[in-house]
């Protein structure tokens, strides 16, 4: 249980390059003291959601390492005074920091240029009327889950009941860290295969429903060109 000093995390670059993030966070808060920098509202709020944020990912990580001395710290009186116990606390703490260090780990590839935005997401019920339909009502109340454990907040826009059970559709906003770049990943088609719980025989049932993931885009700006040829003009 080492930490290279020079690089904490090699592999990943980003919040854990330490000094790049320490010399980046400086140059941050040296120009949030800009008394300027509010004359423009849009630019102010973009660079103090990334101050805020890399000053956050600086300061979990060395929460880390405050806990994972600590936890090294209790293994060694554990073994020092033969006291099983007090071994396993710190051996459990290890684990604990593991799976946290991973989770930061990931949090440092989430780079993309739209990773950071919140997000909408669309739950739809495929084919298979109210196995469907329960189904995508199982896959929204797992999202719901998620972002109350990860502490983002989720408004549901528009929700459509299903005809039995279930939903047939579900629109809803995700807001947080990262909300889009966690969540990009469930684009696409799910399946469920189980035992139908609608189906008086009990035969095995293939359920299907569609995410669509789109970041919530509201202050970039963005420079869009069209082309002569891409034009068609009608004169009346």
């Amino acid at each position: 249980w080492s930490i290279p000093s020079a690089s904490r995390c090699p592999c990943c670059g980003g919040i854990f390059d330490w000094d790049t993030a320490q010399g980046r966070l400086s140059e941050l808060n040296n120009r949030a003291e800009d008394p300027t920098l509010w004359n423009d509202p849009a630019k102010a709020q973009k660079l103090m959601s990334e101050r805020n944020g890399l000053e956050k990912s600086i300061n979990g990580y060395r929460e880390l390492e405050r806990e994972l001395d600590d936890a090294l710290t209790l293994i060694e009186l554990g073994e020092a005074e033969s006291d099983e116990a007090t071994i396993q606390e710190g051996e459990a703490a290890l684990k604990r920091l593991a799976d946290l260090g991973h989770k930061r780990e990931v949090e440092a590839l989430l780079s993309g240029e739209a990773d950071g935005f919140d997000t909408y997401l669309e739950v739809h019920a495929g084919a298979g009327g109210t196995e469907s339909q329960d189904w995508a009502e199982m896959l929204l109340r797992m999202y719901v889950r998620w972002a109350e454990r990860s502490g983002m907040d989720l408004e549901i826009e528009s929700l459509n009941e299903g005809t039995e059970a279930g939903i047939s559709s579900a629109t809803f906003l995700l807001r947080g860290r990262n909300a889009y770049g966690w969540m990009r990943s469930e684009h696409g088609v799910h399946r469920l295969v189980r035992i139908s719980p609608f189906d008086n025989n009990a035969r095995r049932q293939t359920s299907f429903a569609s995410v669509k993931v789109t970041p919530w885009i509201d202050d970039v700006e963005a420079e869009i060109e069209v082309d002569d040829k891409d034009l068609r003009i009608d004169v009346y």
